[in-house]
């Protein structure tokens, strides 16, 4: 498959993107300065993209095209001061196959994540004493 990921940091665009290639993903990362034309391009050709850009509703249907898988990683606070995703939801969601919502997509399963996570680590600590 080939992955779009668009935001480049160290918690979750890089992460994100080695994580697509040990799948044997094809993975073009992108950020909130890469040109328009070029965003544009890499989502038309891309399965999945994943957004944690870091911008409210920067990923509009202009760059994801029809039937792309939508992962939605970001967290913002729009202009009517509401919690959104990098994506907006509402012009993407029909055009999309698949796409997670903010609140309400990830966030939970970060969360999940996290805790077993924990659970392991306290775990691991106290075998070792």
């Amino acid at each position: 498959k080939r992955v779009a990921v668009i935001g480049r940091s160290l918690v979750i665009g890089k992460p994100v993107a080695m994580m697509m290639m040990r799948r044997d993903a094809t993975v073009t990362i992108c950020h909130s300065r890469t040109g328009s034309g070029v965003m544009r391009s890499v989502g038309h050709d891309a399965d999945i993209i994943v957004a944690a850009a870091g911008k409210a509703k920067m990923v509009g249907p202009d760059i994801t095209g029809d039937g792309k898988i939508i992962i939605d990683v970001g967290i913002n606070i729009d202009d009517d001061g509401k919690l959104c995703g990098d994506v907006d939801f509402q012009n993407v969601e029909p055009v999309a196959s698949a796409i997670t919502p903010v609140p309400g997509g990830v966030g939970p399963m970060t969360i999940a994540m996290l805790m077993k996570n924990t659970i392991r680590a306290a775990k691991l600590q106290n075998e070792k004493r």
